[in-house]
Formats: structure tokens, sequence, C-alpha cells
């Protein structure tokens, strides 16, 4: 991590501000090559985190910009480096502009996330509080945005840590007296560490329990609008939405593919799927639509039957309500209130929720429904996991955990206990960042954006 790399930190669009970012050994000697502080004083001799106003030159000495510069010196910065920061005007000609004048210096490009990989790299982040600040850039929600600063400042890792160094204290304790016999050290009672094997496997599954929310949390639930075709799917769509996203006739067969949007409701964010209506039909097209919403019935965590209530039920309404009680969680929508009633009630043990889409009756009440459906406890700020791949580490924990529980209360030997103790160390260790491979650190970093 020896050469300094720039990047620009804010978006591409044009803005009121933009920043230029850089972090190695050389970052301040750069920005005092091309920044001219109307103060005088060079940056390499102004304070850390100091905002100064001045001058941006290019090498030949031609103005680029009046703007504000700021550094921090090692290892009290975000990436434990030397950083400088430019903030410039919202160009991004002059951003682009800046870039080349520091890669023309002996800079380079930083990578998808290389900033935080070298804070994680050198010691400033763990590598949970570093997943956190992909997940608060991309946060869509207040609760994501909380739960991720809470990651961001330790509430996982420091949970996990307090579980490892519990673990590291019998696998240290029982090699201590195995490696040296003749010294005063208490013998090694694995009994009395049977509490502590219980202890971590209780807080590792809660957190493995609050997942489900985190993938809520993180991605929204996939939400399926199914029913045959013009029973009032797109219709409903665009009523939740608050504007005409689908099609909508009095054409059956409109709706030839998935729709998809995102939508925040209640306490949830769905991530809604309007499909074609669902019958069979020799229409190439309309088939590979009906392919198409099918696949997105098994993949949905929620499916929202819409039955046109303003025509009598019909066989396929009967048999896409039967296709809905079997699901794990659906609602059934009679849609088309505000026309003559055809249908007033059904025989489901769904819950079932009249709406019209024209006048919006009934969009508070299905609201209700499913937030009743995915009734989410309160967790502290930060303690919710929304990390696949932190989940899946926990699990092998799990695993190793309960294996070595089981050893010890079968009467097995020491040894064989904490040989799983140990696996367990080294799947918390993946979790922090303790013993991750670097294949893996790479494939982390490679989610985030540039200039982070």
């Amino acid at each position: 991590m020896s050469s300094t790399i720039a990047a620009i930190a804010t978006g591409a669009q044009v803005s009121a501000i933009g920043i230029v970012r850089l972090s190695g050994e050389r970052a301040i000697e750069l920005v005092d090559t091309l920044f001219r502080p109307l103060s005088g004083r060079a940056m390499r001799d102004t304070p850390d985190r100091q905002l100064v106003y001045g001058r941006l030159c290019d090498r030949k000495g031609e103005l680029l910009d009046l703007c504000l510069c700021t550094v921090s010196r090692a290892p009290h910065s975000y990436t434990g480096e030397d950083t400088a920061e430019l903030q410039c005007h919202g160009s991004p000609v002059l951003l682009r502009l800046v870039l080349e004048e520091l890669f023309a210096l002996g800079a380079r490009q930083a990578g998808p996330g290389e900033f935080t990989k070298r804070a994680f790299l050198n010691g400033c982040l763990e590598l949970t509080s570093a997943e956190a600040v992909a997940d608060l850039i991309d946060a869509e929600s207040a609760e994501a945005a909380r739960n991720a600063a809470g990651q961001l400042s330790g509430a996982i890792g420091g949970k996990i840590d307090t579980i490892y160094r519990a673990l590291t204290d019998i696998s240290s304790h029982y090699h201590a007296v195995l490696d040296y016999p003749d010294e005063d050290i208490e013998d090694f009672q694995l009994r009395s560490y049977a509490s502590t094997l219980v202890g971590a496997e209780e807080q590792l599954n809660a957190l493995l329990r609050s997942f489900e929310r985190g993938r809520l949390l993180r991605s929204g639930l996939p939400c399926a609008i199914i029913g045959r075709p013009n029973a009032g799917k797109s219709s409903l769509l665009n009523a939740l939405l608050g504007y005409d996203r689908a099609i909508v006739t009095a054409v059956p067969g409109t709706t030839r593919d998935t729709v998809e949007e995102k939508l925040r409701l209640g306490k949830l964010t769905l991530r809604l799927i309007d499909t074609a209506g669902l019958r069979d039909t020799a229409d190439e097209v309309e088939r590979l639509g009906v392919e198409r919403s099918r696949a997105a019935m098994e993949a949905a965590g929620l499916l929202l039957l819409v039955i046109d209530s303003s025509e009598p039920l019909t066989d396929e309404d009967r048999a896409l309500l039967r296709r809905a009680e079997r699901a794990d969680k659906s609602v059934v929508v009679l849609s088309k209130g505000d026309l003559a009633p055809a249908v007033t009630a059904l025989d489901t043990p769904l819950p079932v929720v009249g709406i019209s889409a024209r006048t919006g009756e009934g969009i508070d009440e299905l609201e209700r429904t499913i937030d009743a459906l995915f009734p989410l406890p309160p967790v502290p700020a930060g303690e919710i996991l929304t990390n696949a791949r932190q989940a899946e580490a926990i699990r092998r924990a799990l695993e190793s955990l309960s294996a070595a529980r089981e050893a010890m209360e079968a009467g097995e030997t020491p040894d064989i206990v904490l040989t799983e103790t140990e696996r367990a160390m080294n799947a918390l260790g993946e979790l922090t960042g303790r013993s991750i491979r670097e294949d893996i650190t790479n494939r982390i970093f490679a989610r985030f954006c540039v200039g982070k």
C-alpha cells in the first residue's frame, strides 16, 4: 500500500460541491504542489482536519478553482495513512482535470472501496464496520441507515469480539496446561467453561435470528402482485406507488412482463412485482410473461392476490386462491370496490382487504394488514444482521460450538472439544477480519463505490 491513490469521492453529476480524495505517503506533498493557501502557509504546515481556503492550480500554475483543502496525518485518519481532500465546485469536468493533474504527479486511480479497504488493512476499521460503510451508503430507509451506522460504530463487531475473547480464554488455558506441565497453572477443568460455550451459542443464535429482518431491511421484501388478466393488478401497483407506473387498459393481457418497483409501506420496504395475468395462452409473448410471473410467485416473500370483486369468481381465481393459501404469506385484495360487487366474501383463511384503486379506499387497511403479517420487534440499532457473508460465518461458528458442547456433554476428551472451539474461533475471525483470506477481502470491497 505504498502508492498514493486518488479518486473523485462525489457523484458524477453536476453538484454544488465536488470532492477529490487522496491517501498515501505522498498525499500531502501532492496537494501542496497544486493547492496554494491564501494564507501563504503550506498544507504540510497546517494542523490536521483544518479547512483551508486557497487557489487550486494545474502544474503550469494556471488557476483551476478557488476551493478548500484539508489534511489528516497517519495514523489519525480514516485510512490510517496521510490523507488529503480538495473540496471544489462540483463540475465533473473540473474534478476530472484535478484528478488528471494528480495522476501526472504520481498518484494512481483508487479502486472500488480502496480507501475503506486501506482503513481495514491498517487496523482502523474491523471488517463488520467496513462492510457497514457500504450498507450506510446504500440505505433506503431511516431504519436501515440507523442500523448501518450502529454497525459502523462496532455494535456487531463488539459482540463478536467478546465471544471470541471468551473462547480464546478456554483455548489458551488448555494449551498452557498442556505445554507447561511443570508451571504453577490452575488445572484445566473443561466443565468450568460449559456456561461460556452455552452463552456464546445463545448470543450467536440471537444475531442469526435477526438476519431475516436484516434482509428485509437491506433489500426489501419481494412482493408479487398476482391474479388473472384484467383483475386490477397494475391499478393496485399504481395506487400503492401514487403514480402511473404500469399501463392500465380494459383489454385483458396488457401487462406482458413483470414490472418492478420499490415502495416504503408502513414498516416495510416492498419490492413490488406486477406480474402478467396468469392464464393459458397461445400468444408467445404473453406466455413468456406468464412464465416470468410464475417464477416471481415462487421467489416472493409475500403474495398479493388480486380478485376482481365486480365479477363472479372464476375457476382461475379459485386456482390462484389455493396457490396463495400454500404460500408463506399472502393477502387477498378484492379490487374495483367502486363498482357494483359480485364478490363480497371468500371462504379462505387468508386476510381479505377490499380496495378501490380509483378512489384509494382500502389502501390504508392493506398497509395495516401487511404490517401485521411481518411484526418487527424493536432491536437496538446496529444489532440487526444484514450481511449474508456474516450470517454464513455465524452459522459455521454455531455448528462448531454445538459440536463442542455435545462432545463435552458426552464426556469426550478436552482436545476434541477444543478442536471444535477453535473452528468456531476461525469462523468468527472471518466475520471480523482476524483470519480473512485475501480473495474474500477483495470480493467484499469490490462492491463499494470508487472514492470510498
